[in-house]
């Protein structure tokens, strides 16, 4: 009976090599349905690690603008596979500097002494934060990280280091709307703690002329609805205040008898004349 099972088992290793194996006095053994599984990823886990190391060898013999082009392709396509391919730092890449471009809303403003400590933390440090991007056309405007995308093309030191290149990862696919793109600013900035007053007040003037609707406003830039209005006053515009309801008190008057004046009123501005 052992030695039938024996030539069984022998013959599955013929055929199914990965379900049974010698042990240590050669003889023929089944692995458990359990550990085939495991022999399997460690079989194709060596197999990536060759195909690795045979990729890593071509990529060393590149050129530097060829290598970081194939690394940026590779790392799209692993994020395309990759549990987190929902979170835009899942895949990094770094693009020539002069295609990533400043936005034109950005209200955070940064101090001398801040920027040259953040400065000095690249300098020091490196890069351990990549600037936030849309990507138009190969061409990169900055979502977050306007200062950084300024440290990598203004310090010649650093930009020789990065050969001219800056690390960045792209919004998600379904925030690209410049209304989004604004939020996202904005978010990022708040949560730092930093953003100018007036510059604020531009930002949600310009999302209320692209018809945000002052809840929407202050959900997505993390506001209370009454700092909406503040920031509505602040602009100065009546438009901005179209979607709300006022008193009759408000309401602009009409007809002859509409501004009425008692006499004394009357013989002020006679003498005024």
């Amino acid at each position: 009976m052992e030695k039938n099972l024996q030539g069984v088992a022998q013959e599955r290793l013929l055929v199914q090599g990965p379900f049974v194996q010698p042990n240590e006095e050669r003889d023929i053994r089944e692995i458990p349905q359990k550990d085939e599984a495991q022999a399997s990823r460690v079989g194709n886990s060596a197999d990536l690690m060759e195909h690795l190391e045979a990729l890593v060898s071509i990529l060393a013999k590149m050129p530097d603008e060829d290598r970081i082009e194939a690394l940026n392709t590779i790392k799209r396509r692993l994020h395309e596979v990759s549990p987190f391919a929902k979170e835009p730092v899942d895949c990094v890449i770094w693009v020539p500097a002069h295609k990533v471009e400043a936005n034109d809303y950005n209200p955070n403003r940064v101090a001398p002494p801040e920027m040259k400590l953040l400065q000095h933390s690249i300098r020091m440090d490196g890069y351990t934060q990549p600037i936030v991007v849309y990507d138009e056309d190969h061409y990169y405007e900055v979502v977050d990280g306007f200062h950084r995308n300024r440290v990598g093309k203004e310090c010649p030191d650093i930009r020789e280091r990065v050969r001219g290149y800056l690390p960045v990862v792209l919004i998600n696919q379904d925030r690209t709307d410049r209304c989004d793109r604004i939020a996202a600013t904005i978010r990022h900035n708040r949560a730092r703690g930093k953003h100018v007053v007036m510059g604020m007040a531009d930002i949600v003037l310009e999302l209320s002329r692209r018809n945000w609707s002052d809840k929407k406003i202050a959900r997505e830039l993390g506001m209370e609805p009454d700092e909406v209005l503040r920031l509505k006053q602040i602009t100065g515009l009546a438009e901005l205040f179209a979607d709300k309801e006022f008193s009759e008190a408000w309401e602009a008057a009409s007809g002859e008898n509409d501004y009425e004046t008692d006499d004394e009123d009357q013989l002020a501005v006679s003498e005024g004349h």
